[in-house]
């Protein structure tokens, strides 16, 4: 089930790095789009990867029930997932056009810059949630086990929707008046901060337990705020290279898919070492112990085959871009030294938040695909530079 689930996300992030080759005009005309669009796919499988991952969890334990009902699982992850969303999409949108601005000559201003992180979060934030939903309820009717599927299909649908999502925020952005622009971005903000206050302000339950959507805002947002810095350095290593990558297709179609699957590898093995460690299956230990070696051997083999896919499918999308063989050469170099880093960091981080009592579903999915965003891009970059540029 995990392999498939990887497949179809590899397909659909294909589609994703083949829509961006259309978007090569706009890369080019507003310095600093890489750093949007990157840091805005990592956001989005940080924060709903964490909910599916959340889900998995009250599946194995027996608190999961698909309704809606008022303090419910579902609910409370849905209405935390939204205004998480609509938060760092509005972080995302000030620091990346500080930085495109401040290093990259971005020639929009903030306003636009935010409108397009708002809206094309919302936009795809919602088409993600639903099939974050439609997910768990098939593998709550099914009996799925939701941790080996979650990560890499969110990560998919992350792609698929993100990438499109931004190019109609964009294109908004910069034909309507500016008055349209600032309005929507005053009202979305008006209500980002509205939304999280009405949150917050709930009061704990009795027997001391927080409101559900209240403790996953608070625990989330700090790291998720942190986890930004970390996509906007995936998003500058890959801007700084954006002109050299438009140039071969076949590597512009290739890298959401490559970096993606990094992230649903992490995902999907960051959600069985939590379950794990939630149920005791699992002990933490300076040295991974077998369990976990166990599983870093079911993701060396699931990377090797993913990535040896991704490089054929880039290659059949884009022949004329590139060599075959120096694709490939590039593809597993860079896609093998990243599972081994996926594979250590994903146990360590997992065992660090149970030693700092955190929960697991709530930072380690989003910890560990950051810095996977960023090793993962620096490590294909480099191979790249050293391979092909």
């Amino acid at each position: 089930m995990g392999f498939l689930a990887l497949t179809i996300a590899a397909i659909a992030d294909l589609i994703a790095g083949l829509f961006l080759t259309t978007m090569e005009d706009i890369l080019l005309a507003i310095h600093g789009m890489m750093i949007m669009i990157y840091c805005a796919i990592g956001m989005r499988g940080n924060i709903f990867g964490a909910m599916g991952s959340r889900l998995g969890t009250s599946m194995h334990m027996g608190t999961f029930q698909m309704t809606f009902r008022k303090k419910s699982v579902l609910r409370s992850n849905v209405e935390a997932v939204m205004t998480l969303t609509l938060l760092l999409s509005a972080i995302m949108g000030v620091i990346g056009w500080l930085i495109a601005y401040q290093f990259f000559g971005c020639d929009i201003d903030i306003m636009q810059f935010t409108f397009i992180s708002l809206v094309g979060g919302i936009l795809a934030g919602a088409i993600v949630l639903i099939f974050n939903i439609i997910i768990a309820h098939e593998g709550y009717k099914r009996d799925w086990d939701v941790d080996n599927i979650t990560a890499p299909l969110i990560a998919a649908a992350g792609d698929i929707a993100t990438v499109p999502m931004i190019f109609i925020a964009t294109k908004m952005a910069t034909g309507l008046d500016h008055w349209i622009i600032d309005t929507v971005c005053i009202v979305l903000l008006i209500a980002t901060a509205v939304s999280a206050y009405l949150i917050l302000r709930r009061r704990t339950r009795r027997r001391r337990r927080m409101d559900e959507a209240k403790r996953i805002i608070k625990q989330s947002l700090p790291v998720l705020t942190a986890c930004v810095l970390f996509e906007i350095m995936a998003g500058i290593i890959i801007e700084t290279q954006s002109e050299k990558l438009v140039m071969y297709g076949a590597l512009l179609v290739l890298l959401p898919a490559f970096l993606n699957e990094g992230n649903a590898l992490s995902g999907m093995l960051t959600s069985r070492l939590s379950s794990m460690l939630h149920l005791g299956t699992l002990n933490s230990a300076v040295l991974p112990p077998k369990p976990a070696y166990e599983n870093f051997a079911i993701m060396y083999i699931l990377a090797l085959v993913t990535f040896i896919m991704i490089g054929s499918a880039a290659f059949i999308m884009e022949p004329d871009s590139m060599p075959y063989l120096q694709l490939m050469g590039v593809v597993l170099l860079a896609g093998m030294l990243t599972a081994t880093v996926i594979n250590f960091l994903s146990y360590y981080v997992a065992v660090a938040a149970i030693r700092f009592k955190l929960d697991p579903d709530d930072h380690c999915i989003p910890i560990t695909s950051s810095i996977m965003d960023v090793v993962g891009t620096a490590i294909l970059v480099a191979v790249i530079t050293v391979m092909v540029l």
